[in-house]
Protein backbone atom coordinates (compact mmCIF):
# COMPACT_ATOMS: atom_id res chain seq x y z
CA UNK A 1 0.00 0.00 0.00
CA UNK A 2 1.45 3.35 -0.99
CA UNK A 3 1.17 6.10 1.59
CA UNK A 4 3.00 9.04 3.03
CA UNK A 5 5.48 8.24 5.77
CA UNK A 6 4.68 10.41 8.73
CA UNK A 7 7.96 9.61 10.44
CA UNK A 8 10.86 10.53 8.18
CA UNK A 9 14.44 9.66 9.06
CA UNK A 10 16.01 12.42 11.12
CA UNK A 11 18.52 14.63 9.33
CA UNK A 12 22.07 14.43 10.74
CA UNK A 13 23.91 17.71 11.12
CA UNK A 14 27.71 17.51 10.97
CA UNK A 15 29.24 20.44 12.83
CA UNK A 16 31.87 21.25 15.41
CA UNK A 17 30.19 24.11 17.22
CA UNK A 18 27.45 22.88 19.54
CA UNK A 19 25.62 26.19 19.53
CA UNK A 20 25.52 26.36 15.73
CA UNK A 21 24.28 22.76 15.55
CA UNK A 22 21.58 23.43 18.17
CA UNK A 23 20.43 26.51 16.28
CA UNK A 24 20.22 24.52 13.05
CA UNK A 25 18.15 21.84 14.75
CA UNK A 26 15.74 24.46 16.11
CA UNK A 27 15.42 26.19 12.73
CA UNK A 28 14.82 22.96 10.85
CA UNK A 29 12.33 21.82 13.51
CA UNK A 30 10.36 25.05 13.08
CA UNK A 31 10.41 24.63 9.30
CA UNK A 32 9.21 21.05 9.71
CA UNK A 33 6.38 22.14 12.01
CA UNK A 34 5.27 24.81 9.55
CA UNK A 35 5.28 22.30 6.69
CA UNK A 36 3.26 19.79 8.74
CA UNK A 37 0.76 22.50 9.68
CA UNK A 38 0.43 23.47 6.03
CA UNK A 39 -0.18 19.86 5.00
CA UNK A 40 -2.73 19.50 7.81
CA UNK A 41 -4.67 22.53 6.62
CA UNK A 42 -4.73 21.09 3.10
CA UNK A 43 -5.97 17.72 4.28
CA UNK A 44 -8.56 18.96 6.77
CA UNK A 45 -11.99 19.79 5.28
CA UNK A 46 -13.39 23.25 5.72
CA UNK A 47 -15.63 22.89 8.75
CA UNK A 48 -18.56 25.26 8.64
CA UNK A 49 -22.30 25.04 9.11
CA UNK A 50 -22.06 22.54 11.94
CA UNK A 51 -19.20 20.46 10.61
CA UNK A 52 -20.31 20.43 6.98
CA UNK A 53 -17.77 19.68 4.28
CA UNK A 54 -17.51 22.55 1.82
CA UNK A 55 -15.31 21.00 -0.87
CA UNK A 56 -15.96 20.73 -4.58
CA UNK A 57 -14.45 17.45 -5.69
CA UNK A 58 -15.79 16.55 -9.14
CA UNK A 59 -13.80 17.19 -12.29
CA UNK A 60 -17.04 17.56 -14.28
CA UNK A 61 -18.70 21.00 -14.45
CA UNK A 62 -22.05 19.21 -14.90
CA UNK A 63 -21.80 17.95 -11.30
CA UNK A 64 -20.78 21.20 -9.63
CA UNK A 65 -24.38 22.11 -8.88
CA UNK A 66 -24.92 18.74 -7.20
CA UNK A 67 -21.89 19.33 -4.98
CA UNK A 68 -23.34 22.51 -3.52
CA UNK A 69 -24.19 21.84 0.12
CA UNK A 70 -27.93 22.23 0.66
CA UNK A 71 -29.06 22.78 4.24
CA UNK A 72 -32.43 21.78 5.60
CA UNK A 73 -34.09 23.19 8.70
CA UNK A 74 -36.84 20.98 10.13
CA UNK A 75 -38.98 22.68 12.77
CA UNK A 76 -39.82 20.35 15.65
CA UNK A 77 -43.37 20.81 17.01
CA UNK A 78 -43.92 21.64 20.71
CA UNK A 79 -43.17 18.74 23.01
CA UNK A 80 -46.23 16.65 23.74
CA UNK A 81 -47.20 15.19 27.08
CA UNK A 82 -45.71 11.75 27.51
CA UNK A 83 -48.06 8.80 28.01
CA UNK A 84 -48.62 7.78 31.67
CA UNK A 85 -46.78 4.47 31.26
CA UNK A 86 -43.72 6.33 30.00
CA UNK A 87 -43.86 9.37 32.25
CA UNK A 88 -41.51 7.90 34.84
CA UNK A 89 -39.06 6.45 32.38
CA UNK A 90 -35.66 8.07 32.21
CA UNK A 91 -34.92 9.32 28.70
CA UNK A 92 -31.98 7.43 27.28
CA UNK A 93 -31.06 9.94 24.59
CA UNK A 94 -32.57 13.30 23.69
CA UNK A 95 -33.33 12.64 20.02
CA UNK A 96 -36.63 14.41 19.38
CA UNK A 97 -36.24 14.54 15.59
CA UNK A 98 -35.70 10.77 15.36
CA UNK A 99 -38.69 10.26 17.63
CA UNK A 100 -40.78 12.41 15.31
CA UNK A 101 -39.59 10.27 12.39
CA UNK A 102 -40.62 7.04 14.13
CA UNK A 103 -43.94 8.39 15.44
CA UNK A 104 -46.69 7.65 12.91
CA UNK A 105 -48.83 10.35 14.53
CA UNK A 106 -46.17 13.05 14.37
CA UNK A 107 -47.29 16.52 13.29
CA UNK A 108 -44.33 16.68 10.90
CA UNK A 109 -44.65 13.19 9.43
CA UNK A 110 -45.27 14.75 6.02
CA UNK A 111 -41.67 16.01 6.09
CA UNK A 112 -40.31 12.47 6.14
CA UNK A 113 -43.10 10.73 4.19
CA UNK A 114 -44.74 13.33 1.92
CA UNK A 115 -48.07 12.28 0.47
CA UNK A 116 -48.18 14.58 -2.54
CA UNK A 117 -47.05 15.15 -5.16
CA UNK A 118 -45.83 11.77 -6.38
CA UNK A 119 -42.93 11.26 -8.75
CA UNK A 120 -45.00 10.27 -11.76
CA UNK A 121 -42.95 9.79 -14.96
CA UNK A 122 -46.09 9.41 -17.09
CA UNK A 123 -47.43 12.89 -16.31
CA UNK A 124 -46.26 16.13 -17.82
CA UNK A 125 -44.39 17.56 -14.84
CA UNK A 126 -42.87 20.47 -16.74
CA UNK A 127 -39.59 21.57 -15.23
CA UNK A 128 -39.66 18.70 -12.73
CA UNK A 129 -39.20 16.03 -15.39
CA UNK A 130 -36.31 13.66 -14.66
CA UNK A 131 -35.87 15.09 -11.17
CA UNK A 132 -35.41 12.81 -8.17
CA UNK A 133 -37.26 13.83 -5.01
CA UNK A 134 -35.82 11.80 -2.11
CA UNK A 135 -38.59 10.54 0.15
CA UNK A 136 -41.51 11.09 -2.19
CA UNK A 137 -43.70 8.26 -3.48
CA UNK A 138 -42.18 7.05 -6.76
CA UNK A 139 -44.62 5.62 -9.30
CA UNK A 140 -43.90 3.13 -12.07
CA UNK A 141 -45.16 3.56 -15.64
CA UNK A 142 -48.47 1.95 -14.62
CA UNK A 143 -49.04 4.58 -11.96
CA UNK A 144 -48.37 2.29 -8.96
CA UNK A 145 -45.78 2.84 -6.21
CA UNK A 146 -42.51 1.07 -6.98
CA UNK A 147 -41.92 -1.96 -4.75
CA UNK A 148 -38.17 -2.67 -4.87
CA UNK A 149 -36.95 -2.16 -1.30
CA UNK A 150 -33.46 -3.13 -0.15
CA UNK A 151 -32.65 -3.57 -3.80
CA UNK A 152 -29.92 -3.22 -6.36
CA UNK A 153 -29.57 -2.47 -10.06
CA UNK A 154 -28.17 -4.58 -12.88
CA UNK A 155 -27.25 -3.10 -16.25
CA UNK A 156 -27.88 -5.82 -18.83
CA UNK A 157 -25.52 -5.42 -21.78
CA UNK A 158 -27.62 -7.71 -23.96
CA UNK A 159 -30.78 -5.61 -23.80
CA UNK A 160 -28.95 -2.36 -22.87
CA UNK A 161 -31.46 -1.93 -20.08
CA UNK A 162 -31.29 -1.26 -16.35
CA UNK A 163 -33.11 -3.71 -14.08
CA UNK A 164 -33.99 -2.74 -10.51
CA UNK A 165 -34.62 -5.71 -8.18
CA UNK A 166 -35.94 -5.38 -4.65
CA UNK A 167 -38.26 -6.61 -1.93
CA UNK A 168 -41.91 -6.50 -3.00
CA UNK A 169 -43.50 -5.37 0.28
CA UNK A 170 -47.03 -4.60 -0.92
CA UNK A 171 -48.68 -6.29 2.05
CA UNK A 172 -49.88 -5.34 5.53
CA UNK A 173 -47.35 -4.65 8.29
CA UNK A 174 -47.94 -6.53 11.51
CA UNK A 175 -46.31 -6.66 14.92
CA UNK A 176 -44.14 -9.71 14.65
CA UNK A 177 -43.52 -10.39 18.34
CA UNK A 178 -46.39 -12.88 18.22
CA UNK A 179 -44.54 -14.87 15.55
CA UNK A 180 -40.92 -14.06 16.30
CA UNK A 181 -38.36 -11.39 16.96
CA UNK A 182 -38.22 -9.74 13.52
CA UNK A 183 -36.53 -6.35 13.36
CA UNK A 184 -37.06 -3.97 16.24
CA UNK A 185 -38.08 -0.36 16.27
CA UNK A 186 -37.82 1.76 19.38
CA UNK A 187 -39.20 5.19 20.06
CA UNK A 188 -36.69 6.24 22.65
CA UNK A 189 -38.67 9.13 24.07
CA UNK A 190 -41.74 7.04 24.81
CA UNK A 191 -40.01 3.85 25.88
CA UNK A 192 -41.98 1.74 23.38
CA UNK A 193 -40.38 -1.21 21.62
CA UNK A 194 -42.06 -3.20 18.88
CA UNK A 195 -41.14 -5.67 16.17
CA UNK A 196 -42.70 -5.39 12.72
CA UNK A 197 -42.68 -7.50 9.60
CA UNK A 198 -44.34 -8.00 6.20
CA UNK A 199 -45.02 -11.46 4.78
CA UNK A 200 -42.87 -12.43 1.81
CA UNK A 201 -44.50 -11.62 -1.51
CA UNK A 202 -41.40 -12.02 -3.63
CA UNK A 203 -38.75 -10.07 -5.49
CA UNK A 204 -40.00 -7.28 -7.73
CA UNK A 205 -38.27 -6.24 -10.95
CA UNK A 206 -38.48 -2.96 -12.86
CA UNK A 207 -36.80 -1.98 -16.13
CA UNK A 208 -35.63 1.40 -17.41
CA UNK A 209 -33.45 3.03 -20.05
CA UNK A 210 -33.02 6.32 -18.21
CA UNK A 211 -33.09 5.44 -14.46
CA UNK A 212 -36.21 7.59 -13.97
CA UNK A 213 -39.10 5.87 -15.76
CA UNK A 214 -39.48 2.34 -14.44
CA UNK A 215 -41.66 -0.35 -16.00
CA UNK A 216 -42.99 -3.07 -13.70
CA UNK A 217 -41.74 -6.46 -14.97
CA UNK A 218 -43.63 -8.27 -12.22
CA UNK A 219 -42.55 -10.52 -9.37
CA UNK A 220 -39.61 -12.51 -10.73
CA UNK A 221 -39.17 -14.73 -7.65
CA UNK A 222 -42.47 -15.47 -5.91
CA UNK A 223 -43.21 -16.52 -2.34
CA UNK A 224 -44.30 -20.05 -1.49
CA UNK A 225 -47.80 -20.10 0.00
CA UNK A 226 -48.37 -23.79 0.77
CA UNK A 227 -45.11 -25.46 1.86
CA UNK A 228 -44.31 -24.06 5.31
CA UNK A 229 -40.87 -25.70 5.31
CA UNK A 230 -39.77 -23.81 2.18
CA UNK A 231 -37.30 -20.94 2.57
CA UNK A 232 -39.63 -18.68 0.61
CA UNK A 233 -42.77 -19.45 2.59
CA UNK A 234 -44.63 -16.21 3.10
CA UNK A 235 -44.14 -16.30 6.88
CA UNK A 236 -40.36 -16.14 6.51
CA UNK A 237 -38.00 -13.29 5.62
CA UNK A 238 -36.50 -12.36 2.23
CA UNK A 239 -34.34 -9.23 2.16
CA UNK A 240 -31.81 -7.34 0.02
CA UNK A 241 -31.94 -9.29 -3.28
CA UNK A 242 -29.10 -8.56 -5.72
CA UNK A 243 -28.61 -9.89 -9.27
CA UNK A 244 -25.47 -10.28 -11.37
CA UNK A 245 -24.90 -11.89 -14.77
CA UNK A 246 -22.49 -14.80 -15.30
CA UNK A 247 -20.86 -14.70 -18.74
CA UNK A 248 -19.56 -18.26 -18.41
CA UNK A 249 -22.93 -19.91 -17.74
CA UNK A 250 -25.23 -17.35 -19.37
CA UNK A 251 -27.31 -17.25 -16.16
CA UNK A 252 -28.64 -14.35 -14.16
CA UNK A 253 -27.84 -15.15 -10.53
CA UNK A 254 -29.73 -13.71 -7.56
CA UNK A 255 -28.46 -13.73 -3.99
CA UNK A 256 -30.60 -12.65 -1.04
CA UNK A 257 -30.85 -12.75 2.75
CA UNK A 258 -33.08 -15.66 3.83
CA UNK A 259 -34.37 -15.96 7.38
CA UNK A 260 -37.22 -17.24 9.49
CA UNK A 261 -39.55 -15.02 11.49
CA UNK A 262 -37.26 -15.39 14.51
CA UNK A 263 -34.20 -14.27 12.52
CA UNK A 264 -32.39 -17.46 13.59
CA UNK A 265 -31.87 -19.10 10.17
CA UNK A 266 -29.51 -16.26 9.14
CA UNK A 267 -28.65 -17.59 5.69
CA UNK A 268 -28.22 -16.54 2.07
CA UNK A 269 -30.42 -17.85 -0.73
CA UNK A 270 -29.52 -18.35 -4.39
CA UNK A 271 -31.77 -18.34 -7.48
CA UNK A 272 -31.04 -18.37 -11.23
CA UNK A 273 -32.77 -17.42 -14.47
CA UNK A 274 -32.09 -17.39 -18.20
CA UNK A 275 -33.54 -13.89 -18.46
CA UNK A 276 -33.21 -10.70 -16.40
CA UNK A 277 -37.00 -10.55 -16.08
CA UNK A 278 -37.21 -14.09 -14.74
CA UNK A 279 -38.77 -16.24 -13.66
CA UNK A 280 -35.98 -17.14 -11.24
CA UNK A 281 -35.67 -20.69 -9.97
CA UNK A 282 -34.81 -20.92 -6.28
CA UNK A 283 -31.92 -23.33 -5.72
CA UNK A 284 -30.92 -23.43 -2.07
CA UNK A 285 -29.92 -21.54 1.05
CA UNK A 286 -26.69 -21.78 3.00
CA UNK A 287 -24.83 -20.23 5.89
CA UNK A 288 -21.74 -19.02 4.03
CA UNK A 289 -18.43 -20.31 5.36
CA UNK A 290 -20.40 -21.88 8.22
CA UNK A 291 -21.35 -18.51 9.73
CA UNK A 292 -24.65 -16.71 10.25
CA UNK A 293 -25.46 -14.18 7.51
CA UNK A 294 -27.90 -11.30 7.65
CA UNK A 295 -27.65 -8.03 5.68
CA UNK A 296 -25.65 -8.80 2.54
CA UNK A 297 -24.72 -7.74 -0.96
CA UNK A 298 -22.76 -9.12 -3.89
CA UNK A 299 -20.17 -7.33 -5.99
CA UNK A 300 -18.85 -8.29 -9.41
CA UNK A 301 -15.32 -7.04 -10.05
CA UNK A 302 -13.82 -5.93 -13.36
CA UNK A 303 -12.17 -9.32 -13.85
CA UNK A 304 -15.50 -11.14 -13.55
CA UNK A 305 -14.86 -12.49 -10.05
CA UNK A 306 -17.91 -12.01 -7.80
CA UNK A 307 -17.84 -11.54 -4.03
CA UNK A 308 -20.32 -11.99 -1.19
CA UNK A 309 -20.26 -9.43 1.63
CA UNK A 310 -22.44 -10.13 4.66
CA UNK A 311 -22.99 -9.16 8.29
CA UNK A 312 -22.14 -12.01 10.64
CA UNK A 313 -21.55 -12.98 14.27
CA UNK A 314 -24.89 -11.37 15.17
CA UNK A 315 -23.95 -8.25 13.19
CA UNK A 316 -20.72 -7.73 15.12
CA UNK A 317 -18.58 -7.98 11.98
CA UNK A 318 -18.66 -8.27 8.20
CA UNK A 319 -17.32 -11.17 6.15
CA UNK A 320 -16.17 -10.98 2.56
CA UNK A 321 -15.13 -13.71 0.15
CA UNK A 322 -15.20 -14.71 -3.54
CA UNK A 323 -17.90 -16.86 -5.13
CA UNK A 324 -17.29 -19.92 -7.26
CA UNK A 325 -16.96 -19.45 -11.00
CA UNK A 326 -20.66 -20.21 -11.55
CA UNK A 327 -21.63 -17.70 -8.78
CA UNK A 328 -23.75 -20.33 -7.01
CA UNK A 329 -21.59 -20.97 -3.92
CA UNK A 330 -18.93 -19.34 -1.80
CA UNK A 331 -15.35 -20.59 -1.92
CA UNK A 332 -13.36 -21.47 1.20
CA UNK A 333 -11.67 -18.05 1.17
CA UNK A 334 -13.07 -15.48 3.60
CA UNK A 335 -11.87 -12.42 5.52
CA UNK A 336 -13.41 -10.84 8.62
CA UNK A 337 -13.60 -7.05 8.52
CA UNK A 338 -14.92 -4.31 10.83
CA UNK A 339 -14.71 -6.76 13.74
CA UNK A 340 -16.67 -5.52 16.74
CA UNK A 341 -17.97 -2.46 14.89
CA UNK A 342 -21.58 -3.68 14.33
CA UNK A 343 -22.05 -2.63 10.71
CA UNK A 344 -24.71 -3.78 8.24
CA UNK A 345 -26.36 -2.79 4.93
CA UNK A 346 -23.10 -2.95 2.92
CA UNK A 347 -23.01 -1.26 -0.50
CA UNK A 348 -19.75 -1.82 -2.40
CA UNK A 349 -18.36 0.06 -5.42
CA UNK A 350 -15.04 0.73 -7.12
CA UNK A 351 -13.27 3.77 -8.54
CA UNK A 352 -9.79 4.02 -10.11
CA UNK A 353 -8.67 0.74 -8.60
CA UNK A 354 -9.82 1.53 -5.07
CA UNK A 355 -12.71 -0.29 -3.43
CA UNK A 356 -15.23 1.70 -1.42
CA UNK A 357 -18.06 0.63 0.82
CA UNK A 358 -20.95 2.37 2.57
CA UNK A 359 -22.35 0.69 5.69
CA UNK A 360 -24.89 1.53 8.35
CA UNK A 361 -25.02 0.85 12.07
CA UNK A 362 -27.42 -1.64 13.62
CA UNK A 363 -30.62 -0.11 14.99
CA UNK A 364 -33.45 -2.17 13.50
CA UNK A 365 -35.79 -0.09 11.35
CA UNK A 366 -34.58 3.17 12.95
CA UNK A 367 -32.06 5.22 10.91
CA UNK A 368 -28.47 5.71 11.99
CA UNK A 369 -25.16 7.11 10.78
CA UNK A 370 -23.57 5.77 7.61
CA UNK A 371 -19.82 5.29 7.37
CA UNK A 372 -17.61 5.17 4.28
CA UNK A 373 -14.74 2.71 4.02
CA UNK A 374 -11.96 2.15 1.49
CA UNK A 375 -9.39 -0.51 0.59
CA UNK A 376 -6.78 -1.09 -2.09
CA UNK A 377 -7.67 -4.81 -2.11
CA UNK A 378 -11.24 -6.02 -1.88
CA UNK A 379 -10.13 -8.54 0.75
CA UNK A 380 -8.73 -5.74 2.90
CA UNK A 381 -7.46 -4.28 5.05
CA UNK A 382 -10.40 -1.88 5.02
CA UNK A 383 -10.09 1.61 6.47
CA UNK A 384 -12.97 3.68 7.84
CA UNK A 385 -13.17 7.19 6.38
CA UNK A 386 -15.98 8.63 8.52
CA UNK A 387 -19.46 9.80 7.61
CA UNK A 388 -19.94 10.61 3.90
CA UNK A 389 -23.11 12.69 4.33
CA UNK A 390 -23.04 16.39 3.43
CA UNK A 391 -25.90 18.88 3.71
CA UNK A 392 -29.29 18.63 5.36
CA UNK A 393 -28.89 19.20 9.10
CA UNK A 394 -26.85 17.63 11.86
CA UNK A 395 -29.48 15.02 12.77
CA UNK A 396 -30.15 14.07 9.15
CA UNK A 397 -26.42 13.61 8.53
CA UNK A 398 -26.20 11.40 11.62
CA UNK A 399 -29.13 9.33 10.32
CA UNK A 400 -28.04 9.13 6.65
CA UNK A 401 -30.91 11.48 5.77
CA UNK A 402 -33.28 9.12 7.66
CA UNK A 403 -32.40 6.24 5.34
CA UNK A 404 -30.24 3.13 5.06
CA UNK A 405 -27.81 2.18 2.30
CA UNK A 406 -28.65 -0.58 -0.17
CA UNK A 407 -26.65 0.01 -3.41
CA UNK A 408 -24.26 2.41 -5.17
CA UNK A 409 -24.70 2.76 -8.94
CA UNK A 410 -22.00 4.27 -11.21
CA UNK A 411 -23.09 7.08 -13.53
CA UNK A 412 -21.70 5.96 -16.92
CA UNK A 413 -19.47 8.46 -18.67
CA UNK A 414 -18.69 10.37 -15.46
CA UNK A 415 -15.97 8.51 -13.51
CA UNK A 416 -16.15 9.26 -9.81
CA UNK A 417 -19.87 10.05 -10.00
CA UNK A 418 -22.42 7.64 -8.55
CA UNK A 419 -26.02 7.35 -7.37
CA UNK A 420 -26.35 6.44 -3.70
CA UNK A 421 -29.45 4.29 -3.26
CA UNK A 422 -31.05 4.02 0.17
CA UNK A 423 -34.33 3.05 1.81
CA UNK A 424 -36.25 5.30 4.16
CA UNK A 425 -38.00 2.61 6.15
CA UNK A 426 -41.52 3.25 7.40
CA UNK A 427 -41.96 0.77 10.27
CA UNK A 428 -45.60 1.76 10.69
CA UNK A 429 -46.34 0.67 7.10
CA UNK A 430 -43.37 -1.02 5.45
CA UNK A 431 -44.92 -1.04 1.98
CA UNK A 432 -44.90 2.78 2.17
CA UNK A 433 -41.14 2.87 2.75
CA UNK A 434 -39.54 5.43 0.45
CA UNK A 435 -36.46 5.63 -1.75
CA UNK A 436 -33.67 8.11 -1.15
CA UNK A 437 -31.45 8.46 -4.21
CA UNK A 438 -28.69 11.07 -3.93
CA UNK A 439 -25.51 12.03 -5.81
CA UNK A 440 -22.36 10.39 -4.47
CA UNK A 441 -19.03 11.87 -5.55
CA UNK A 442 -15.59 10.34 -5.06
CA UNK A 443 -12.92 13.03 -5.07
CA UNK A 444 -10.95 15.40 -2.92
CA UNK A 445 -8.41 14.66 -0.19
CA UNK A 446 -9.22 12.13 2.51
CA UNK A 447 -9.83 13.87 5.83
CA UNK A 448 -9.05 11.02 8.23
CA UNK A 449 -5.74 9.23 8.94
CA UNK A 450 -5.31 5.50 8.41
CA UNK A 451 -6.38 3.16 11.20
CA UNK A 452 -3.76 0.48 10.65
CA UNK A 453 -0.73 2.51 9.58
CA UNK A 454 0.64 6.01 10.06
CA UNK A 455 -0.19 8.73 7.57
CA UNK A 456 -3.09 9.71 5.35
CA UNK A 457 -4.38 7.49 2.53
CA UNK A 458 -3.97 8.35 -1.13
CA UNK A 459 -7.57 7.49 -1.99
CA UNK A 460 -10.27 10.13 -2.23
CA UNK A 461 -13.07 11.31 -0.01
CA UNK A 462 -16.59 9.94 -0.50
CA UNK A 463 -19.37 12.53 -0.28
CA UNK A 464 -23.14 11.99 -0.43
CA UNK A 465 -24.89 15.32 -1.03
CA UNK A 466 -28.39 16.03 0.23
CA UNK A 467 -30.81 17.68 -2.20
CA UNK A 468 -34.57 18.12 -1.95
CA UNK A 469 -34.66 17.67 -5.71
CA UNK A 470 -31.95 16.88 -8.22
CA UNK A 471 -31.39 15.22 -11.56
CA UNK A 472 -28.54 13.70 -13.49
CA UNK A 473 -26.60 16.39 -15.37
CA UNK A 474 -26.84 17.31 -19.01
CA UNK A 475 -24.71 14.98 -21.02
CA UNK A 476 -26.15 11.94 -19.29
CA UNK A 477 -28.01 9.89 -21.88
CA UNK A 478 -28.73 6.57 -20.24
CA UNK A 479 -27.49 3.43 -21.97
CA UNK A 480 -25.84 5.41 -24.79
CA UNK A 481 -22.94 6.15 -22.44
CA UNK A 482 -22.32 2.52 -21.53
Amino acid sequence: MRMRNKYRKLTTFHCNAGNICSTSVVVWSLVGCLLMFHLYTLVQPKDRLGGEIQVRVSHYPQFHELEQVEEENIQIPPKRKRPPHAAKRKLRRPTPLIDEFLDENSQIRHVFFPLKPDIDPMKDTGNDSYYYFPGRIWLDTDGNPIQAHGGGILFDKKSRTYYWYGEYKDGPTYHAHKKGAARLISTMDYGITAAVQVDIMGVGCYSSNDLWKWKNEGIVLAAEKENKTHDLHESNVLERPKVIYNEHTGKYVMWMHIDDANYTKASVGVAISDYPTGPFDYLHSQQPHGFDSRDMTIFKDDDGVAYLIYSSDHNNELHIGPLTEDYLHVTNIMRRIFVGQRREAPALFKHEGTYYMITSGCSGWAPNEALAHAAESIMGPWETMGTPCAGGNKVSRLTTFFAQSTFVLPVPGFPGSFIFMADRWNPADLRDSRYVWLPLIVGGTADRPLDYKFGFPLWSRVSIYWHRKWKLPQGWSGWKRI
